[in-house]
């Protein structure tokens, strides 16, 4: 299978690469793309008999925001938020760290997925996309004669 693996060091969840990541983005004054940068929330994959689930953390993104593609096996999420006019609320901004982020994974998918079928769902800051597998990759059961 061709999905990424995440690997728990003991029991946290911790990932030094994400935090060095976070880290230089601050440092830098995150100045990748357009004066936002890859926002970099978490992505799970997981698997029963039927289906593929894929689970992304898109916190404050509305649904319109994101945009899910699939195209030779490869599914693509992307999301993208803009930031706020000053003029569109009332008093002077004294702090301002919600502005442009953007959010890209892709994965490409075993054969054993269809195309045919996806579903997807944003609800409290997680999309949920649900995938059928192919039919005729499922386990059936063999009745004996």
């Amino acid at each position: 299978m061709a999905l990424p693996t995440r690997v728990l060091h003991g029991q946290s969840e911790y990932d030094p690469a994400r935090e060095f990541d976070t880290m230089l983005s601050r440092w830098f004054g995150n100045r990748q793309s357009e004066g936002g940068s890859l926002a970099p929330y978490g992505v799970d994959v997981r698997e029963d008999q039927d289906h593929l689930y894929v689970e992304a953390e898109l916190p404050g993104f509305k649904k319109d925001e994101v945009e899910i593609t699939l195209e030779n096996q490869t599914l693509s999420i992307m999301a993208e938020r803009r930031s706020e006019k000053n003029d569109e609320k009332k008093g002077d901004l004294l702090l301002h760290e919600r502005r442009y982020s953007r959010f890209h994974r892709s994965f490409t998918l075993p054969s054993t997925v269809s195309d045919q079928k996806v579903n997807a769902k944003l609800a409290d800051g997680v999309l949920t996309i649900t995938l059928d597998k192919r039919e005729e990759t499922k386990p059936r059961k063999i009745q004996v004669s």
